[in-house]
Formats: structure tokens, sequence, C-alpha cells
């Protein structure tokens, strides 16, 4: 996984934490479980705390096999936050379940809630990449540095797909930025209207993020390459992806050679 995408500083990670009503509900959430599961222990016989401790250890133990297993498939820190939230959820659902399906019915309610009213932050950092509006983009390649290559990002963050690649177009502006080089990102979800003129058709939306590269004021390829017809790309967006579709290691040495 990314250490960028952990922003290097636990402090301002653990602020964030506090600040953002996603984690914050999230937490308050997981919490409750303690004072409930202590009541219920008051409640139930011997044979079914034991009943229910068992479970509660085979819930742990499953978690704890799954996020250790995301955390080395995933390349950024907002899609394993966004798995082990999804798993960790699951299993509390399903321990309530055990202890009383109102409990279970309680939290679905919650979780429901929180899906409603909150939302994922993404990625922050921006690298050396331009957060652009349309307008911005399409000065930029009309009447811009003609012999510049641009890579933008068109993303949307009310998708889950775009916060957990946010990190991805900022990190690689980091490594491959030069003068013949820049990285931009459009925001669809803030200029839906401006999706057609790049070719993104709006019921496509959900595909995002969508990476185009823009040379001389034309588009050059695209990734994912989408075939309307068909709607077919099988491999998941990547950073390795990234860089092999649109040769930045070949586009670097060319710099440096230069």
């Amino acid at each position: 996984m990314s250490q960028s995408s952990n922003n290097g500083n636990p402090m301002k990670s653990i602020n964030r934490a506090i600040s953002e009503p996603y984690y914050l509900l999230h937490f308050l959430a997981f919490f409750s479980y303690i004072p409930i599961r202590c009541s219920a222990s008051h409640v139930f016989s011997p044979l079914r705390s034991s009943h229910l401790f068992h479970r509660e250890i085979q819930a742990v133990l499953a978690f704890c096999v799954l996020s250790a297993v995301k955390v080395v498939k995933v390349e950024t820190w907002e899609a394993f936050i966004s798995d082990t939230l999804l798993f960790a959820k699951i299993f509390l659902i399903a321990i309530a379940l055990v202890m009383d399906y109102h409990v279970a019915l309680w939290y679905a309610l919650v979780f429901s809630v929180i899906y409603v009213i909150a939302q994922q932050p993404a990625y922050e950092g921006l690298g050396t990449s331009n957060q652009l509006t349309p307008l911005q983009l399409e000065t930029l390649l009309t009447e811009g540095n003609k012999s510049k290559i641009w890579l933008v990002e068109f993303r949307s963050l009310s998708t889950s797909g775009c916060i957990n690649s946010s990190s991805f177009l900022p990190e690689l502006s980091i490594t491959y930025s030069s003068k013949y080089l820049s990285f931009g990102i459009v925001d669809l979800g803030l200029f839906p209207n401006a999706a057609e003129k790049f070719g993104i058709a709006l019921a496509s939306l959900y595909q995002l993020p969508i990476y185009i590269m823009f040379y001389d004021g034309a588009e050059l390829t695209r990734l994912p390459d989408v075939d309307f017809e068909t709607k077919v790309f099988d491999s998941p967006i990547s950073k390795k992806l990234l860089c092999r579709h649109f040769e930045l290691d070949k586009l670097l040495l060319n710099y440096v050679k230069s």
C-alpha cells in the first residue's frame, strides 16, 4: 500500500479521523456494541453467553485474516479502510443476529443512515497535479503550451471507485511531472454537463475514474478505453497499469535524456 496516502503524519491522521463525520459515526456505531454486550451478559444464560463469546472470537479472527489479505492486495489506504469497514459491519451485524435480531436490525438501520448522510473522504493531497475546472482544462489545451502533454483524471467523488483511487494521480505526478508532462484532475461530480465535451457519456459516470492523455490539444489515448456497446474493461485501475498504458517511464526517460 502507498505510504504517502497516510500523509506521513500519525497525529494528522488521528485528527482527521476524529473530525470526519464518516469515521466518527462509524466509531460510535462500533463502540456502542460494548455497552450492549455488557447489558446482554447480565441477561443471557451461561450457555448462551459462552456460545456468543465463541462466535465473537470467530468473527474477530475472520476479520483479522481478511484485513491482512487486504492490506497486502490493495494499493491505497482509502481502499483498505473501505473494505475493512465493510467487513467489520458484516461481522457486527452477524454477531448482533446471534445476540438478538432486533439488535441486528438496529445496526443495519444505523449503517444505512451513515451511508446516506456521510461519505468516505478522498485522498487530500494533490502532489504536483492541478485541480482544474473543465473550462480551465479546455483553455490549457487550446491556448497553452501545445508541446506539453497533459494526463487528466476525470473523477466523481460520489463514487467509491474514485475515492479508492484518489491518490493515484497525485502520487504519480510527484514522480513523473516535468516541463513536458503535467497532471490534472477534473471533478465531473461538480461539472456533470462537461462530461460529453471530453467524450464521457453521462450514463457512464459510474465507470469513473477515466484517465485521458492530451497532446497538442487533442486526445492521444484514454484508460479505460470504454466501448460503449460492450462496456468491457476487466482490468482494475492501478498505478502500474497507468504507468504502462500511458508509458510514463518512457516519457520520463525521454525528458531526462533531453
